[in-house]
């Protein structure tokens, strides 16, 4: 399926949170992109997105990039449990499925990989479920931090793991459901 039109491009802009400075970048037709600026392989990251969506990264703002800023304010506030904003998925049909399965986790819950990879039909494809998760463009709109180990420990989040505990102690402190200590 082809995701852009000749023209098209990915503007990547800055957003400054309370877990650090994040790069968004969007397409015409949506987000395609939310990563922390501190990764190391973020410009190979752009490169890959830009040879898989067919289109050249640049800097610069859109209307779902400004609407991201804002509902990650509200995010981050305690305000906002859901994204509203347009999403580009860029990955197989398989990692497709994986990230929209990830977005019907509820806001201030968890789930394990085992239980993603039943929720999507697929019980035998925890591993591939899990680096499927480790693939997500999108971090917190697409919540993979939500997703634990069987035993509830943390696990791998691109976005370092500490990252990952304050984004599910902030959930569940605005969830109005208890902080689960054996998370930390």
């Amino acid at each position: 399926m082809e995701i852009t039109r000749a023209g098209d491009m990915i503007k990547i802009t800055r957003i400054n949170t309370p877990l650090g400075e994040m790069i968004a970048g969007a397409l015409p037709e949506g987000i395609c992109l939310l990563e922390f600026s501190d990764r190391r392989i973020l410009n190979t990251g752009y490169k890959i997105l830009s040879k898989y969506l067919n289109s050249p990264v640049y800097e610069g703002e859109n209307e779902h990039s400004e609407l991201l800023r804002k509902e990650l304010y509200e995010y981050f506030e305690g305000k906002r449990k859901m994204f509203s904003g347009n999403m580009v998925l860029a990955g197989t049909e398989f990692q497709q499925s994986v990230w929209r399965d990830l977005q019907n986790i509820p806001f201030g819950e968890t789930r394990s990989y085992s239980k993603q990879a039943e929720a999507i039909n697929r019980p035998g494809a925890v591993r591939a479920v899990a680096n499927a998760n480790g693939l997500n463009k999108i971090a917190i709109v697409i919540p993979c931090h939500r997703v634990i180990g069987e035993d509830g420990s943390l696990t791998g989040y691109r976005g370092k793991l500490w990252r990952k505990r304050w984004l599910l102690d902030h959930e569940r402190k605005y969830s109005g459901k208890a902080v689960d200590q054996s998370l930390f």
